[in-house]
């Protein structure tokens, strides 16, 4: 059925005031409206195609495409952390000091931030995973209708406090320099967006293990009824392509931490914001096992 638009009022160029017009539309020609219907008809079978109640949401190409971009987010985070020195009273518990709250400078803005985001939406998205997930507030506005894509055992699977370990205790040591400037409140910000770049990218394991689950399912299946975390992991692990991320992840420290000067007509290719073997270290020895980690215990609960 069609319906035509139109305004019941047109503006009058010489006293700008408002004059009822005649409220019989003009109607296209024909041919004019079978070229509307079938641009709406196009539209719509795209939009459709985009939804989220597609069931083209996830596939191994776009999965793959994901990661990769996730990757340029995360040496920017390297980067924009490694600008501040190591300022170990953002970390310190008794140097805080805050009212009302027991805990270090940054577990402040760590769980405060998510507290805020939490009521703007943020954790309704499958692919967020808070730190401090425990009584966060609910979203108080309206929530975008994400597509119930993965196994509803993806909910319980939160590896964050390990991740939240390693960061501190094994990360920060090898790209923050020794030294305290002060800026305590910014570096805890930039630890925030690093740790949340980091989670997303590990627990996006999750649509990863099930994307190939659907691809090859009698491959799987086996495995998941007989328990074996081990044969799991095999079937994960691609040791060519961990090391073509890794190579790549390095090369893209190198390129995006480089020094750039106008001044010579070669850039200090030396000189760099941050060691960009940090980068290749921290996907090799936590980011690609932490993801193989996710994706076996989500597959464990796939058949449940």
């Amino acid at each position: 059925m069609c319906v035509y638009l139109y305004s019941p009022f047109f503006i009058n160029n010489k006293n700008k005031s408002p004059i009822k017009s005649n409220p019989t539309p003009h109607k296209p020609h024909f041919s004019s409206r079978l070229q509307i219907a079938c641009t709406l008809i196009s539209r719509m079978a795209k939009a459709a195609e985009q939804s989220p109640d597609s069931g083209n949401v996830y596939t191994l190409a776009s999965v793959r495409e994901d990661l990769v971009r996730q990757e340029d987010t995360i040496i920017y985070g390297l980067i924009e952390r490694a600008k501040f020195p190591s300022n170990p009273h953002t970390y310190d518990e008794e140097y805080a000091q805050i009212q009302g709250f027991c805990g270090s400078l940054v577990e402040f803005v760590v769980k405060n931030t998510e507290a805020i985001q939490a009521k703007a939406g943020r954790y309704k998205n499958p692919e967020e995973n808070a730190f401090f997930p425990e009584n966060l507030p609910p979203s108080i506005v309206p929530s975008y209708s994400f597509k119930q894509f993965l196994h509803p055992g993806a909910a319980s699977i939160n590896i964050n406090k390990s991740i939240w370990k390693m960061y501190f205790q094994e990360l920060l040591p090898l790209l923050a320099t020794s030294g305290d400037d002060g800026n305590y409140a910014q570096t805890a910000a930039n630890d925030l967006s690093l740790l949340q770049a980091i989670s997303r990218r590990i627990h996006y394991g999750k649509f990863v293990a099930e994307v190939k689950f659907r691809d090859a399912p009698q491959d799987y299946e086996p495995l998941i009824r007989a328990k074996d975390k081990e044969g799991l992991m095999k079937l994960l692990t691609f040791t060519s392509v961990e090391e073509t991320v890794r190579k790549r992840v390095e090369k893209k420290a190198a390129v995006f931490g480089q020094e750039v000067s106008l001044d010579n007509e070669d850039d200090d290719e030396e000189n760099h914001k941050f060691d960009p073997s940090v980068a290749s270290s921290l996907y090799k020895n936590w980011v690609i096992p932490f993801t193989k980690e996710v994706q076996v215990e989500y597959l464990l609960r796939r058949l449940d």
